[in-house]
């Protein structure tokens, strides 16, 4: 429950997005300026193709670092391992390299990803990508922006029309139960892309780069300050019908076209392997 310091106020939410903002774009040039030329992996997660290298680390202490400063009675949860409950009733959910693979090849696709969080309800997202020259905020009830131009989702299309984003799983299994689904989807929308950083992906619905967006298996930081982006940008966010996002299955799209994709989805079993 919410005390009288954890009110939901303009102060709280401005606070809060400056102190996003700063960690983000910190987080965003070291990783981006100091790339080694010989990047290694510093150790692996589900499986030995999803890596965790040693700037994935730094960028996550460096962010934590900065909110403590900023903010030390607030609780953290990253990616990276950083965790604590806090007292205040805010939660940072931290993504520091959305996109590591990317990252690790030199690919452009990779974001870091901040959400601010006030008993379980995301207020303030910032998603920075540093090759895109594009850092994407958002404030519950206060819009999306890009580099501070208002963003907006695009009207809904014809089905047949989408252009959708997804994204796959590590572990063999999923990846073949998805493939499958994918299988099903592309004959019956316009086309598939798969960006390899849900947070740029999320982002991309509410900028109306896709006009939608589905994967299975994202965890709380990698879909946090995306999703409230997409949202402030008109777009609905959902896992299977009724249900909100979560690790099983996580659908962004506008009104009118949310809707049928996430029936569509439910029914070819998008939301399990």
């Amino acid at each position: 429950m919410s005390t009288p310091a954890t009110a939901v106020t303009a102060h709280l939410l401005d606070e809060l997005l400056s102190v996003a903002l700063e960690a983000a774009r910190e987080a965003g040039a070291l990783l981006r300026d100091g790339r080694p030329a010989d990047l290694g992996v510093a150790a692996t997660k589900s499986s030995s193709i999803d890596v965790v290298t040693e700037m994935d680390i730094a960028a996550e202490r460096l962010i934590t670092a900065s909110i403590g400063r900023a903010r030390p009675d607030d609780g953290v949860l990253g990616e990276e391992g950083a965790s604590s409950e806090g007292v205040s009733g805010v939660r940072w959910v931290i993504d520091p390299l959305d996109g590591t693979v990317n990252y690790l090849y030199g690919l452009p696709s990779w974001a870091v990803s901040i959400a601010a969080e006030l008993d379980g309800q995301a207020l303030v997202g910032v998603v920075e990508a540093p090759m895109r020259g594009e850092t994407c905020r958002a404030v519950l009830g206060g819009g999306a922006f890009v580099n501070d131009v208002p963003a907006h989702c695009r009207p809904a299309p014809q089905f047949s029309h989408a252009l959708v984003g997804t994204g796959f799983g590590y572990i063999a299994e999923r990846r073949a139960a998805q493939a499958e689904v994918v299988r099903a989807l592309v004959p019956q929308v316009r086309d598939i892309r798969r960006g390899g950083s849900a947070a740029i992906d999320l982002c991309d619905v509410g900028i109306g780069r896709l006009d939608a967006y589905y994967e299975r298996g994202l965890n709380p930081w990698d879909m946090a300050a995306g999703a409230l982006f997409a949202r402030e940008a008109g777009a609905l966010t959902g896992g299977r019908p009724g249900e909100p996002a979560s690790g099983e299955l996580t659908v962004a799209a506008p009104p009118g076209l949310f809707e049928p994709l996430q029936t569509l989805l439910d029914d070819l079993g998008a939301w399990h392997d």
